[in-house]
């Protein structure tokens, strides 16, 4: 389904309640399947943790996580150690070509039964799942954390817990932490001093509630809203925590760059435009990758020029998300440059109306262009694609104000 989105100017003040963190979501899941006296409570209504969900209570022999790279990395691990118990992890065409290797070398080390049904290195696997005797493995730091976060969620349940060594500069260690804060409340001890990271076995958590921060990513459309609206606009945004274990909460510090102030109310929190941002803008997002593309959208509709770094994580997610926001850019006349962990965006001073926005499968290249529609009329391909993570995307960007029309 494509949307035709009108030039449009945000009510002065809304409210807008997004549901838990896919992130914390898909976590939790595993850490639940693992031990069944978990409770979960604001899960994440994303197609990627729906699909996770499915997949961990299935009894099929054949696994399809389609687009859903966390659920693929997740359930990889997770297989692995399913006693007795073979499955055939597949998903989308895009999946199929999204590197595991890393993955699978470390799960292997550790005594995993996994061999690729297609091509070397890549899903389809075949799974046998087996206990692992192995508690030591090295990863190389700057990879995705996702799989380290898949090593550490089955940890707890290993033999002989596990050591896992990071060789280099660690990437993303904010969702490195969520997983160990994660395992922490559920009663699991966990050590990570320098490049070293330990969990300790054990074998009953206590019963536990667990309530689920509403997604920050999510919250950065509504930040790019703000920034972009006049002085003196409000966004309310539910339910958020200020000590939050999410490290794309550094939109709070961010967009101060671009004039949005934020006040933490009990469980919300409070967007309001106070200045215009001016100026080049310089940010390494190595710990926060999944906002680059709304923070350089952000740039470009105010006129502003900037640079991204630490983002080399982007060119294996749903599309190369650096190639195809170099594209898009470019139809509403950016000036784009492109490296293997980089952006470079220069400052320009006018936008092209009424072009078309590729989306490639990926939910974020919909909504992070979505708020371009405060400066100039424009259509987004294939926006049912914002399904993957935040399905009430478009419902809630027309409470705001921004007229949206089926084409």
């Amino acid at each position: 389904m494509d949307l035709r989105l009108n030039r449009s100017e945000v009510h002065p003040s809304s409210n807008v309640v997004i549901t838990g963190s896919k992130s914390e979501s898909n976590r939790m899941l595993i850490l639940q399947a693992l031990f069944e006296e978990l409770e979960i409570d604001n899960l994440s209504n994303s197609d990627d943790t729906q699909v996770l969900q499915k997949a961990l209570i299935s009894d099929n022999e054949v696994v399809d996580v389609h687009h859903a790279g966390t659920a693929m990395r997740f359930l990889t691990a997770y297989c692995s150690i399913q006693e007795h118990k073979t499955t055939l992890l597949t998903g989308s065409s895009r999946m199929k070509e999204r590197p595991i290797d890393v993955l699978v070398d470390a799960l292997k080390h550790l005594g995993a039964d996994i061999s690729y049904a297609e091509n070397d290195g890549f899903p389809p696997l075949l799974i046998k799942g087996r206990e692992l005797v192995g508690n030591s493995v090295t990863l190389k730091a700057d990879v995705s954390s996702q799989y380290i976060s898949a090593l550490l969620l089955i940890a707890p349940v290993l033999k002989n817990g596990l050591v896992l060594t990071l060789d280099g500069e660690i990437t993303s260690v904010p969702y490195i932490k969520m997983t160990l804060s994660l395992l922490n409340d559920l009663g699991v001890e966990t050590e990570f001093v320098s490049n070293s990271i330990r969990v300790k076995p054990i074998s009953v958590s206590c019963k536990k509630t667990f309530v689920v921060e509403s997604d920050w990513s999510s919250a950065s459309y509504f930040y790019s809203i703000v920034a972009l609206s006049e002085i003196g606009t409000t966004i309310e945004l539910s339910s958020y925590k200020q000590n939050s274990l999410q490290g794309d909460s550094s939109l709070v510090e961010i967009y101060k760059e671009f004039g949005v102030t934020t006040k933490f109310k009990n469980n919300s929190i409070e967007l309001i435009k106070t200045k215009n941002g001016l100026g080049n803008k310089s940010f390494n997002l190595n710990k926060s990758p999944d906002i680059a593309q709304t923070i350089v959208v952000t740039a470009f509709a105010m006129g502003l020029s900037c640079d991204l770094y630490g983002l080399h994580t982007l060119k294996i997610k749903e599309t190369d998300r650096l190639e195809a926001l170099k594209k898009e850019l470019t139809k509403f006349g950016a000036e784009v440059i492109v490296t293997n962990d980089s952006l470079h965006l220069k400052k320009s001073s006018s936008i092209k109306p009424g072009v078309s926005v590729d989306t490639y499968q990926d939910h974020r290249m919909a909504m992070a262009f979505a708020p371009l529609s405060l400066k100039t009329d424009l259509v987004i391909y294939e926006s049912e694609v914002v399904s993957k993570s935040y399905p009430e995307f478009w419902n809630d960007l027309k409470t705001l104000g921004i007229q949206i029309n089926k084409i």
